[in-house]
């Protein structure tokens, strides 16, 4: 029989609120403590005026509340070390991207998680779509035979409207760059389809942000794939008024596929040899911040898989190794900027 799965919230801007629904939608998960630095009257929380609130870890952790896991929805470069403290309390963490900053750090964290028997979920949502899990099935079976090439794009805009009313994107420390903050979840969907990357070169610029962030708004990466095959990673956040693209093209032995749209949301090609597309599942709307818009809203299945996993129905969707590796491939992408 199930349990009701208890969770905390640690950091309640944008992305702790998309969390926060999704446990209240959950009818085994119950949201019992919400923790931000903001003083509660600063932020949007009338619809969570019923749940206790805590302005810092330390009072959460201390509080008389019994709770289950802890949603780690804080800034990139916190994300580490609040995800190790948490688990030295005895608590799971579920980490929002990015796991965190380096891939030593994630290394830190999952040694904590082995330490006390606690797990580390890592938020990769864009796993649930039903065009990634259609492309993932194909590829795993094979249908495609050898890749040869795969190229993805990603132009978005992220102009000061984003970035002005916080004290922390486009910092260093705190934020990390672009490939941390707007374009891991396609790292990810990378990784989770071909295996590891062999970086080749990366350019980088900075057309439009140079007032905004410390880093690139703009980036070029070339990889090989681990079964051979060639790829380019295109991003930018630099594109006026509004999103532009997140896409995926595939060219190999069988045929060639293209997911676009604004958000790797529809089938935009398919061609291969002896095969009929299924239809697929309807693909749920992207995440909607007022100024700007984000990856799909799949959360509810972030929720549902914690709870799944901690009931001892499922595994974990996104395992913290998983996490450490897109981390790292983005280290090594970045390492490159470096020694240009």
């Amino acid at each position: 029989m199930s349990r009701l799965i208890k969770f905390a919230i640690l950091g309640f801007g944008h992305i702790g609120k998309r969390h926060a629904q999704m446990i209240l939608q959950n009818k085994e998960s119950e949201l019992v403590a919400i923790c931000d630095v903001l003083p509660k009257n600063e932020l949007e929380i009338s619809e969570f005026n019923n749940i206790p609130y805590y302005n810092n870890i330390d009072k959460l952790i201390q509080s008389n509340i019994k709770f289950d896991v802890v949603c780690v929805c804080t800034p990139n470069g916190l994300h580490a070390q609040q995800s190790i403290t948490l688990l030295n309390n005895g608590f799971h963490v579920v980490c929002e991207k990015p796991m965190a900053l380096t891939k030593k750090e994630c290394e830190a964290v999952i040694a904590a998680s082995k330490k006390v028997s606690k797990y580390v979920f890592c938020v990769m949502q864009n796993r649930y779509s039903p065009p990634s899990k259609w492309l993932k099935k194909i590829i795993t079976e094979n249908i495609l035979g050898d890749i040869y090439m795969v190229q993805v794009n990603c132009f978005w805009n992220r102009d000061k409207r984003y970035y002005q009313n916080s004290t922390w994107r486009g910092t260093k420390d705190l934020d990390g760059g672009t490939l941390f903050t707007q374009f891991s979840h396609f790292i990810d969907t990378i990784y989770w389809l071909f295996g590891d990357l062999a970086i080749n070169s990366a350019e980088f610029r900075d057309f439009n942000h140079k007032n905004l962030t410390k880093f690139e708004d703009t980036g070029t990466v070339n990889f090989d794939l681990k079964k051979g095959g060639i790829g380019t990673l295109n991003y930018s956040t630099s594109v006026w008024n509004e999103n532009l693209e997140s896409s995926i093209t595939i060219i190999a032995e069988n045929g060639s596929i293209k997911i676009g749209g604004q958000y790797m949301d529809k089938v935009t090609q398919c061609t291969i040899k002896n095969y009929k597309m299924p239809k697929l599942a309807p693909v749920n709307e992207p995440n909607d911040y007022g100024s700007y818009k984000g990856s799909a809203a799949n959360h509810q299945y972030v929720i549902e898989n914690v709870v799944d996993t901690l009931n001892g129905y499922n595994q974990i969707t996104t395992k913290s190794h998983e996490g450490l590796k897109v981390v790292e491939i983005i280290e090594r992408i970045y390492k490159l900027k470096s020694s240009n």
